[in-house]
């Protein structure tokens, strides 16, 4: 196993916020994140294809009413850091349950600084840059985000389907993300599309 993977579970319902903070997370130079999405707290107890979990983001909306389950799932996960991801009012109580705080409006900067903080022992790559995308896998990252099937890229830029599908696979390895709208915010997020452009 590779030991500088960072397995983070976040635990939030809304989809939109879960795909922005993985992107932020993914975007910082954290390609050794594996980040993992679950709608509420008792599904983290099911494994994980890497093993162990090292991080857990919890909205703590999701906690209020469901301590017990939380206090049980600390204990069990000893040592493992719990960070409460807040976009609106919680009781100080609830909040003080956590071991950090972000907030939805922090930096990206903020955000990765502090989860880095948390984690700063059990990642010994924290310096190692990601991998950028190549010219031509920008390409078909452009043309994805528009919605474009893998023949209609291969047309569009004269290319095999059997190299849109590799360059699909080499952005999904190198960006650590799978669906169409995280790629779409890394891309926006990235400069590689305007976000008016995909408006239109």
């Amino acid at each position: 196993m590779d030991k500088c993977r960072i397995n983070i579970a976040v635990i939030e319902p809304s989809a939109i916020i879960y795909e922005g903070l993985s992107n932020i997370l993914l975007q910082e130079g954290c390609s050794h994140y594996n980040i993992y999405h679950f709608d509420n707290i008792e599904e983290i107890s099911c494994e994980i294809p890497t093993g162990r979990i090292d991080l857990v983001i919890a909205n703590p909306a999701l906690i209020k009413g469901n301590i017990k389950t939380f206090n049980s799932q600390k204990r069990t996960g000893n040592s493992i850091p719990w960070v409460a991801l807040i976009y609106s009012f919680f009781e100080r109580e609830i909040v003080d349950l956590f071991d950090a705080v972000i907030q939805i409006t922090d930096s990206p900067e903020a955000i990765t600084r502090t989860i880095h903080n948390l984690i700063s022992l059990k990642c010994q790559c924290k310096t190692e840059s990601r991998e950028q995308l190549t010219p031509r896998e920008t390409d078909v990252l452009k043309h994805l985000v528009q919605g474009m099937s893998n023949k209609e890229i291969a047309v569009q830029l004269n290319i095999s389907i059997h190299t849109v599908v590799s360059h699909r696979k080499n952005i999904i390895q190198k960006t650590g993300i799978k669906s169409q709208s995280g790629l779409t915010i890394y891309a926006i997020s990235n400069n590689i599309i305007n976000i008016e452009d995909y408006q239109e």
